[in-house]
């Protein structure tokens, strides 16, 4: 199949305010499980014998942890073992894709791919404890999502023109924020600057849950986030959507108009998200895993309402996942050189 095209371009209120956005996440993954059908294949009746881990090397209620929860729920009322979210943040996502990296290929420690750990961190740091393509076997893409420019209401401006003016007339006194350095909200706003011609100071958080706050109570000019994880203070007003990062406007947030339609042609940056496995994995295990991963994703009632929630489901071959991830790779490297980012893991 052909996977969703991945651009060029580059996962004042009280505090629990903010924090209750993380609280939707598990609530929806809740909600569409009752509709999952039975993802276990006859094939390889010898695996799982033990319970499955899978990895997420961000903190709870992004992209990547409701895409594994959604995996969780479906395989563990299905595969009769216990299948475990665990989440394990830091160092752009490498932490997580660390320990899934020296596991055993035995299918049972699983890692929520991103563009960051396979795509971007291989050139950002300099020296890395595992390699981020020949350390892993692929299984399946999963799903892409936009990222979105987000502003604090106070600071404004309702619309790119008029951010791109202010940041000009005040240059390096705004902020933006992301989920980490190197990752692809980081670029986001790299690439924002760059096409924009503006200088604004990036303040790197260890997760959304510390950035959104700060956004909120006007700490921080700025966000870039992945859509699916800001539609809710999106939508409860609680932040101002200037941008979706996308060269069209995404189904779940018809209403907030693209980067291109504003002045920046060509300004094009998605998140993705997959599945993958410690390298060697046995074909067998690869190939359940995966009709296990296209049969979740494939639900109508879970696809549809993953696309309500920002994000796109296109499972696919682990041949065409790998050729993205090679694809992608030369693309952000050549992004991250032009950026001057370089970081010491």
């Amino acid at each position: 199949m052909a996977l969703p095209k991945v651009g060029l371009g580059l996962h004042v209120m009280p505090l629990f305010k903010a924090l209750k956005n993380l609280f939707p996440a598990f609530l929806f993954v809740a909600s569409i499980v009752q509709a999952q059908p039975n993802t276990s294949p006859q094939s390889n009746p010898a695996w799982p014998k033990q319970p499955i881990r899978i990895i997420v090397s961000f903190t709870p209620g992004g992209a990547p942890d409701i895409l594994a929860r959604v995996l969780a729920e479906s395989w563990q009322r299905n595969l009769g073992v216990p299948v475990v979210v665990e989440n394990r943040p830091g160092f752009g996502g490498n932490i997580g894709a660390d320990v899934v990296a020296k596991s055993e290929p035995d299918g049972y420690t699983l890692l929520i791919g991103t563009v960051g750990i396979h795509a971007i961190n291989g050139a950002l740091y300099d020296k890395m404890s595992f390699d981020p393509i020949k350390d892993f076997t692929p299984i399946s893409f999963l799903a892409s999502t936009p990222n979105v420019l987000i502003v604090n209401k106070r600071l404004g401006v309702s619309n790119v023109h008029e951010l791109i003016e202010l940041a000009k007339n005040k240059p390096n006194q705004l902020t933006f924020g992301s989920s980490g350095i190197g990752t692809s909200l980081h670029m986001s706003g790299e690439l924002f600057k760059e096409m924009a011609g503006v200088q604004i100071r990036h303040i790197p958080y260890k997760g959304r849950a510390q950035s959104l706050p700060d956004l909120v109570s006007g700490r921080i000019s700025m966000l870039f986030d992945n859509l699916s994880s800001s539609l809710p203070l999106i939508k409860a007003g609680e932040v101002q959507a200037l941008a979706v990062t996308t060269l069209k406007r995404s189904p779940a947030a018809p209403e907030i108009p693209t980067m291109a339609e504003q002045g920046l042609t060509g300004f094009e940056a998605v998140s993705w998200f997959s599945l993958m496995a410690p390298a060697n994995l046995p074909p067998s295990i690869q190939k359940r895993l995966n009709q296990m991963t296209q049969r979740t994703l494939n639900s109508p009632e879970i696809k549809n309402r993953l696309l309500a929630s920002g994000l796109e489901p296109a499972p696919s071959s682990p041949k065409d996942l790998a050729k993205l991830i090679h694809q992608e790779s030369v693309k952000w490297s050549r992004v991250v050189q032009q950026s001057g980012a370089k970081l010491d893991q």
